[in-house]
């Protein structure tokens, strides 16, 4: 039987795939399924089971950030689902919950989980045709830096070590070329995400 909480866990696992959702559920925000097995694993934290059948592992709400910036040091995309009433004023439903923020290596703004000696640079790339270079854009959001520039295929290496993306943007339709283009700078960036879009 799956209870309505978790019909909202799984609704917003489904309308943000490839992301780990933090769950708020009282003062903890909760894993669950696969998320609560990885989150377990890379923050050190009890994995327990919800239901008797659920992987579940939580955190505090206030020490949430701590364990966000683990999250995304190793890579991964997180979305934060948040409980949108006071559970205290909802009876006889579920508290509504609704993911409020996607967070990635490349869309972080909060100087706690910047590094202030680099630049947390999330870079657009499109792969150099025969005759055309690449084309790549790049935005540090936490400064509002924006700049775009043709790159010839022989230089894009290079560029892209100077500007140490922690997340490359690509199209799904190129995802492979990309990825091609991208195994060298990965082998001097193994935390580069690389996140295809439509």
């Amino acid at each position: 039987m799956t209870t309505p909480m978790m019909q909202q866990y799984r609704a917003a696992k489904e309308r943000h795939p490839g992301t780990i959702v933090l769950f708020r559920n009282g003062d903890f925000y909760e894993l669950f399924e696969e998320d609560a097995e990885v989150g377990s694993r890379l923050l050190g934290i009890t994995l327990t089971r919800r239901d008797k059948d659920i992987p579940m592992a939580g955190v505090p709400y206030h020490a949430v950030d701590r364990y966000l910036a683990k999250l995304l040091h190793a890579g991964h995309r997180v979305a934060i689902c948040e409980q949108m009433e006071d559970p205290r004023q909802v009876k006889g439903r579920p508290v509504r919950r609704e993911v409020t923020r996607v967070v990635t290596p490349g869309t972080l703004t909060e100087d706690d989980l910047l590094d202030p000696r680099r630049a947390n640079h999330l870079i657009a790339l499109i792969p150099p045709g025969s005759r055309t270079p690449a084309g790549l854009a790049w935005v540090e959001l936490s400064t509002g830096l924006f700049q775009a520039a043709d790159v010839p295929r022989e230089r894009l290496s290079d560029e892209l070590l100077r500007l140490a993306p922690s997340e490359c943007l690509c199209a799904e339709a190129m995802a492979d070329e990309t990825a091609t283009l991208l195994e060298r700078a990965r082998e001097a960036m193994p935390r580069l995400i690389v996140t295809p879009r439509p």
